[in-house]
């Protein structure tokens, strides 16, 4: 019988833990387009479907401008070669007037094109069939490059967004709208190299190449340091951004009002799978995270050790928010809870599955996947409910570390959200 890792729920599937991809899948990341997408001849195309991500819940209207940053302190960690680290990153903020701005787009065409053939071969669970899904389209509810609403609070909080192991930083736009819509700049960061696709200004497109099996361990231990890495520059970028300095190399115009806005005092972070894995780690190695998220990743490495971070805690707050059923996080969470001198909890999102905390719950609904791919991918909870309960959470918790504001919604079950358990 085969030996079932910590990080894998099916023998070989190494990846499972951190995102939904099966190794198969992965290694379609830079593979063209399946056969299956050519249209017979005389026969009618197919109905492409436009899904619509959920309309964000907050006071404030939602704008967003991607940048293009470079590291120019380092080559890239992935590709020899290339003298200098290139990042893409969104920033979600709290607009206003955005009726006399366009849709930001989902993804742009490229990536949308190479995620729509990856996703046919399996990633993120979803199996959809090719030229079916207008990703590009899919609507939602952000203005691009709308002028920035502070409101009556001043300069706003910043919260990081680090998507799962083979996920765009796209597949996070849900949740990352939803709390900037309730007052924080939240830049939403991919890591170049593991998301399956990153689109650059000039059209470029810089796609995943994964790891054989017998380098799961080395390529996860290196991920999350390349991350934390990446990290700690977004957030030396955002800091010259608020002083008046554009950090985007093709000097994108910046919207009104961004400029001055941020709150660097203390920043948020959350992901999730190996990006909730991120933000722990980036928690332990930059002071200038303060409050942090983990949505249902593995604190354990791939050889089953524990990841440093659980093995000595943290001095600062880190909710532990996880899929329900039988999960590999069991034993780095434990530890850390154990090892973690402050405030911390454990919370089960009843009935979900691991990308239940993605935007996978608004639009797999949305596909007409198979039921059972389905529940394989988000679980048995209502959707609805699902966005509902996360959204009330990741806000709460963020309102209380970085706000100061009241934190009943954390410190046990609540009869308005009744499918968030607390682990004791």
């Amino acid at each position: 019988m085969t030996k079932r890792h910590p990080y894998t729920r099916r023998p070989a599937l190494w990846l499972r833990a951190f995102t939904a991809c099966t190794v198969a899948a992965l290694c379609a990341l830079t593979a063209a387009l399946p056969a299956q997408a050519a249209v017979p001849a005389g026969s009618s195309p197919p109905l492409v479907r436009k899904p619509t991500l959920p309309v964000p819940s907050g006071r404030y209207g939602v704008g967003a401008v991607p940048l293009h940053l470079v590291d120019r302190s380092r080559p890239d960690p992935w590709k020899a070669g290339r003298k200098h680290r290139e990042l893409m990153i969104t920033v979600y903020y709290p607009a206003a007037r955005t009726n006399h701005h366009p849709q930001a787009p989902y993804m742009l065409p490229a990536a949308a094109a190479h995620f729509d053939s990856v996703t046919a071969d399996g990633l993120l669970g979803l199996h959809t069939t090719v030229g079916r899904t207008d990703w590009a389209g899919t609507v939602t509810h952000v203005a691009a490059d709308a002028p920035v609403a502070t409101g009556h609070g001043g300069r706003l909080p910043v919260v990081l967004y680090s998507p799962g192991l083979g996920e765009p930083r796209t597949w996070g736009t849900t949740l990352a709208a939803d709390l900037a819509s309730h007052g924080y700049v939240v830049v939403s960061i991919d890591n170049t190299y593991e998301s399956p696709e990153v689109q650059f200004p000039d059209g470029s497109l810089a796609t995943m190449s994964p790891p054989p099996v017998s380098q799961a361990d080395p390529f996860i231990r290196k991920s999350l340091a390349v991350r934390v890495t990446d990290t700690g520059f977004v957030l030396d970028q955002l800091r010259l951004l608020d002083s008046g300095r554009n950090p985007d190399v093709d000097g994108r115009r910046l919207p009104a009002g961004l400029t001055g806005a941020l709150d660097l005092s203390e920043v948020g972070m959350f992901g999730h799978s190996l990006g909730g894995t991120a933000a722990a780690q980036s928690m332990d190695s930059d002071h200038r995270v303060s409050a942090g998220i983990d949505m249902d990743g593995n604190l354990t490495n791939y050889d089953g050790t524990l990841m440093p971070v659980a093995r000595h805690g943290l001095d600062r707050p880190l909710l532990l928010l996880g899929k329900d059923g039988r999960t590999d996080t069991g034993p780095g969470w434990r530890a850390f809870r154990e090892h973690t001198p402050g405030w911390t909890r454990q919370l089960t999102l009843l009935g979900s599955e691991h990308a239940s905390f993605t935007d996978a719950e608004a639009l797999v609904p949305q596909l007409h996947l198979r039921r059972a791919d389905r529940i394989d991918d988000i679980g048995t909870i209502d959707p609805g409910t699902a966005i509902r309960t996360n959204e009330a959470y990741i806000t709460a918790y963020f309102d209380h570390w970085l706000r100061g504001r009241c934190g009943k919604l954390l410190e046990g079950p609540s009869a308005r959200y009744p499918d968030m358990m607390f682990v004791r």
